[in-house]
């Protein structure tokens, strides 16, 4: 939802685009014209009801870039539909002009250019203060914030504090309810120990205790705003066993559980609520299938797979919200109701542009607080980078390049192994890589960079296993992550292909000759699911590369051959 002045200001600037040859002059100088606070804050207010929604922050508390994805493919019912778009064809799809502020937060298009432009994207303390703001002017009774997870983990300072810092943050925020996904990997003790002292909730309808098939956590809680009662339920990642290491949470089980979900919505709306919202981690296209089979729910706050879109998607009587990654994004969503049930839904995705916005001041002394025994250590410099070193997309991201190279020269090992995570901000050429860059992209709890050896068939196996996670035509099959990144090797993949099928062609890049199915590699990886694995951390192992290359330069990587798209 834009206002009629910025509609005008984005046609003038698509009218101005040269084809091939990037922006016009008009187009440029539309392009700098930089959206104001009140600007990004602008709504048409509708209703009683106000529901604000952030997610998938990763515990980046500071202003970052983070470019979006250029591949992300859609398979089965989803190919070709939002959000399986990116660049142009998600422009035209949304009504976006090139050059614009939502094509540089939406898109990778001419996004060194736009970036310079625009600045850097995020920053808590600039979600505070709109948060502050639409509390302001709605009032705070009628505003409820809620969190989507994967919040408590992703950067140095929430690694060294078990994710306290955000806990505080979160609390200092006012948010009322989260479920989660990667909060996981600090282990049940410490997730339990949160979950049960916090100022919000800690919803999660579908984890249950091995043993008794009991509820680990609260599956829903009632709201009272704005004089209408909304029920919040909450959903966790469904495959958390799956992703990540289950020996850390080795009594729980997790699952899409949709029957108890279907319950979960009978028992709220009998409890009288007038809306009903999903808090959900399950990925958009499992989100879109849960949507057309369980009934009842109003609104799904999706989650995990980073999505943003500047709309919503209706399945049904069901509206999908997808609120980005990263804090680049506030959604903001108006309800009306009538005779105890929705009449009506307004929504806006407001990016957060950082040079835009005033940080808060009393959220800018905290994350400073947080930040300040480990400030030295986050600014140091390791190296420069000549390249753009981003993470998004299904195949290849040249941060993750970065980081195959890493451990293919300071482990010794021919072929490298780096897991398909999404998070982690994104540097331009010619910028530092500091220590803080490294970690945003390296910081988890099982760290360990391990070395050993693979035969081709066992590479094969598990290319063909990331596939089917990625590329199954039913999206409750699939794990909503993206393909595990090589380095050394290349391969083919047919992603129209079923299980077993897709991946042929391996090749080792450094001798241009087959990988061999019964031949042996020595193969370097990180984030092992499997307990006690051996080696330094993979932090390190990047830290020493950039340290001895000084300055980085990574070639585009056009190992990969995709096809059947």
């Amino acid at each position: 939802m834009i206002s009629r002045r910025e509609f005008l200001q984005a046609t003038a600037a698509a009218a101005a685009i040269t084809t091939g040859s990037g922006l016009g002059p008009l187009g440029r100088a539309a392009a700098q014209q930089r959206l104001s606070q009140s600007d990004i804050l602008r709504f048409d207010p509708l209703g009683t009801v106000t529901i604000l929604h952030i997610t998938d922050i990763h515990a980046q508390l500071m202003p970052l870039h983070f470019r979006e994805p250029s591949i992300n493919l859609g398979v089965g019912d989803a190919k070709g539909k939002p959000p399986h778009l990116v660049d142009q064809a998600f422009r035209e799809h949304f009504r976006i002009a090139a050059g614009s502020p939502e094509a540089f937060a939406l898109t990778s298009d001419d996004f060194v250019a736009l970036a310079r432009n625009y600045g850097k994207m995020g920053g808590i303390d600039r979600i505070a203060t709109l948060v502050k703001a639409i509390r302001a002017e709605r009032g705070a009774d009628k505003v409820l914030l809620l969190d989507g997870g994967d919040t408590w983990q992703g950067s140095w300072s929430a690694l060294q504090s078990k994710g306290q810092d955000m806990v505080e943050v979160m609390s200092l925020l006012g948010t009322d309810a989260m479920t989660s996904h990667w909060e996981f990997t600090l282990g049940a003790e410490r997730v339990k120990e949160i979950a049960e002292s916090a100022s919000f909730a800690f919803l999660a309808q579908n984890i249950r205790d091995r043993e008794w098939n009991e509820p680990v956590f609260a599956p829903r809680k009632l709201f009272e705003k704005g004089g209408v009662k909304v029920g919040v339920i909450g959903q966790a990642l469904p495959r958390t066993a799956i992703a990540n290491p289950r020996w850390m949470f080795p009594e729980w089980e997790f699952g899409i559980r949709e029957d108890e979900l279907q319950k979960q919505v009978d028992e709220v709306r009998a409890d009288g609520a007038a809306i009903v919202v999903l808090l959900s981690h399950n990925g958009f296209d499992v989100d879109r299938k849960l949507a057309s089979r369980v009934k009842g729910i109003d609104i799904i706050l999706t989650a995990h797979t980073h999505d943003a879109m500047p709309g919503m998607m209706r399945v049904g009587e069901t509206v999908l919200v997808a609120s980005g990654s990263h804090g680049k994004f506030l959604s903001r969503l108006d309800i009306a109701t009538r005779d105890g049930k929705v009449s009506d839904i307004r929504f806006k995705l407001m990016p957060v542009f950082s040079d835009a916005v005033a940080a808060d001041a009393e959220m800018a002394a905290l994350v400073a607080r947080h930040r300040a025994p480990h400030a030295a250590e986050l600014a140091k410099e390791i190296g420069r980078t000549e390249s753009l070193l981003y993470r998004r997309g299904n195949f290849n991201g040249t941060f993750d390049d970065l980081i195959c190279d890493a451990m293919l020269s300071e482990r010794d090992a021919e072929i490298a192994l780096s897991p398909g995570f999404r998070w982690g901000g994104t540097l331009l050429p010619g910028e530092a890589i500091t220590w803080e860059a490294i970690t945003n992209a390296t910081a988890i709890t099982y760290p360990a960079c391990y070395r050993n050896e693979m035969t081709g068939a066992q590479l094969k196996e598990i290319l063909e296993d990331v596939a089917d996670n990625i590329f199954h035509p039913d999206p409750y099959f699939q794990g909503g992550g993206d393909m595990v990144r090589i380095g050394g090797m290349g391969y083919a993949i047919d992603v129209s292909r079923p299980m077993g099928s897709r991946i042929s062609g391996l090749t080792h890049l450094k001798t241009g000759k087959p990988i061999e199915a019964g031949k042996s590699y020595v193969v370097s990886g990180w984030a092992s699911v499997n307990e006690a694995t051996q080696g330094p951390p993979i932090w390190d192992v990047v830290r020493d590369h950039v340290a001895r290359s000084k300055t980085v330069t990574i070639t585009p990587n056009d190992a990969v051959k995709v096809s059947g798209a």
